[in-house]
Formats: structure tokens, sequence, C-alpha cells
């Protein structure tokens, strides 16, 4: 999932929307979503990459929220005027971009220590955890099928993480507090349905910058040679994280105002491919067979929920529609 995957997460996890009839401009949803699927780990492997020169994990962050802030206030602000930064949950606002900032902050740290694709997968688990704790965190329908899924996703998860695959146990360790930060944010976007996503991005951008300043005066001093003897290239390529992380969220926003929730949510774990190819074109990294069952064991349980979830909401909206009648 990447720190890509907050708002994709989001929606996969979310129940689905009945829909009768595919709506025409479904193909563009598709196409917008599997586009962001393609941008956002790029600006993964960017921030794998200057780790590696160097760059601390906090300043790397601090580039990638304020330069996020500033390119979506620039693109929002003259399309919707600034009403749209006025939040009617404005703690519940803060609340969720903490909960980002943490993912931001534990997926980065995942990437030090692991290949791109096993932490991107390792990822997938989160939306699989607000299934099962939805009983409790959202108030909704206590229902076997999704603990089913959630337990069938861990599976797939203990496969990748299994002792011998070779993965560092901090960055394995990470990547679980990944999903569980990555699951926080989803239980608070779905909490936040009275607000536009846009004013979400705006605000989780915002968070984000302000505790990263916060952090600067204590890591920036060490990083500062670090920073003066980074070569043009590295310096590009950590710009480039502002840029794939608020064009990568802008498409995904765009996705889901074009279709539904429910038609999107098996594309979303395209990034997982995406992710693989780039760090094997990068890192030559490719995962080896049992890795790649865990994948599959992971993308399963999550589709397969989604299409449970999706025929569940058609039922219940015809049976709606018969007692309305």
């Amino acid at each position: 999932m990447t720190e890509s995957t907050p708002t994709a997460g989001a929606h996969a996890a979310a129940p689905a929307q009945p829909s009768r009839a595919l709506p025409a401009n479904a193909l563009l949803g598709i196409g917008l979503l599997i586009l962001s699927m393609c941008v956002l780990p790029m600006l993964d492997a960017a921030g794998k990459w200057v780790m590696a020169a160097g760059v601390p994990m906090l300043v790397l962050s601090w580039v990638r929220y304020t330069l996020h802030l500033v390119l979506v206030l620039a693109i929002v602000l003259p399309m919707r005027g600034p009403a749209i930064v006025r939040s009617r949950r404005p703690r519940a606002q803060v609340l969720r971009g903490i909960c980002m900032f943490a993912a931001t902050c534990a997926f980065f740290t995942t990437l030090h220590y692991l290949p791109q694709a096993e932490a991107t997968a390792i990822n997938f688990l989160a939306p699989l955890i607000v299934l099962a704790s939805a009983p409790w965190m959202l108030g909704e329908p206590v229902r076997i099928s999704r603990w089913v899924a959630a337990v069938v996703g861990l599976l797939g998860v203990l496969i990748i993480i299994r002792p011998g695959g070779g993965l560092h146990p901090v960055g394995t360790m990470f990547g679980l507090l990944t999903a569980c930060c990555f699951a926080a944010q989803f239980i608070t976007t779905r909490r936040l349905a009275a607000d536009d996503p846009l004013t979400s991005l705006i605000w989780s951008g915002a968070v984000g910058t302000v505790c990263l300043t916060v952090t600067l005066p204590f890591v920036l001093p060490a990083a500062l040679p670090v920073l003066a003897d980074l070569p043009p290239l590295h310096w590009a390529v950590l710009l480039s994280t502002g840029v794939t992380g608020s064009l990568g969220h802008l498409l995904q926003i765009a996705a889901y105002r074009n279709a539904p929730a429910s038609l999107l949510a098996p594309f979303v774990y395209f990034q997982i491919v995406s992710a693989t190819a780039i760090g094997w074109l990068i890192w030559g990294h490719f995962p080896d067979p049992v890795t790649w069952l865990g994948i599959a064991v992971i993308c399963g349980s999550g589709i397969a929920i989604g299409i449970v979830e999706w025929r569940r909401g058609r039922v219940h909206a015809a049976a709606s529609g018969r007692q309305a009648r």
C-alpha cells in the first residue's frame, strides 16, 4: 500500500455501494486509479533511494509533506476557493493527520530495511484490520466473512515475513506497525464523511508539515552535511516525493468520483505489481515464489471480501427497494 494507499485502502475497506448499471465514466475511474497505483510507488522508491544516500527519514518526510501541502493548495484553492480548507470536524481531521504522519514515518522506515514489494504487500493488511474491527470501531454488524478475510490476509503476511525469508526483523516490525497506523487512518477517514476528500487531503498535509517542522531543529543540524553534498539528481528525486505524493492522492480522489468503490476495490492491488516492477528495475529485487504466494493470499482475501461486500450491498439495496414499494 505505500503511503499511497490511505485513500485507496479506505475506500476498499468501506461498505460497497450497490449499483445496478456500470456508470458511463467507470472506465475513467479505473484508469485514474491504476495511474495513481503507478505514481505512488514512485514516491516510495524515491524515498528509499534518497534514504540510502544518507538523507534522514524525518527530513525526507518534511520535504514530502511540505511540497504536498504547497502543491495541493496551489491546485485546489483556485478551483474551490478558501472554503475548501474549512472542516466540519477539525479535531477528527487532526487525529487523521497524525495517523497518516505516523504511517508515513513508519513506512519510510520499513522501506529502509525491506524491499519495496514486500513492504507494500504487508501494508495491505490494513484494510482487512479495519473490516475485522468494524463492529467495535465503526459500530457495524458482526460478520464472520470479514474476520475470515482478515485471518487469511494475516496468513499471507506471515508467509511473507516467515523465518528464513530473509527480511530484516526491524523492517518487519515497522511494516506491521505501518499497517496498524494505516488502519487507524482509514477508521478516522470513515468518520469524516461530512468533509470533502480534498479538505482531508489539505488537512493531512498541514498536520504532517506542522509535526515535522517541530522536529527540524533537532534533525536538521546533523543532516546539513549530507544535504550539502547531495548530487543534483538526488535533490531532484527528493523534491519529486512531494509531486508524486500529491499527484497520486489527487488521482485517487478523482477515480472514486468517477466510479464506485466496489468496482475499484480489486484494482487497488495493482499497486503491488507496480511496486514490484519498480523495485526490480531500480534494485534488481524480485520476490521469490513463496513470497509471491503470500502476496497472492493477501490479494485474494481482499478481492474476495470485496466481492462478498458488494453482493451483500446489492441484496440490501434490493430489499430496501421492495420495502419502499
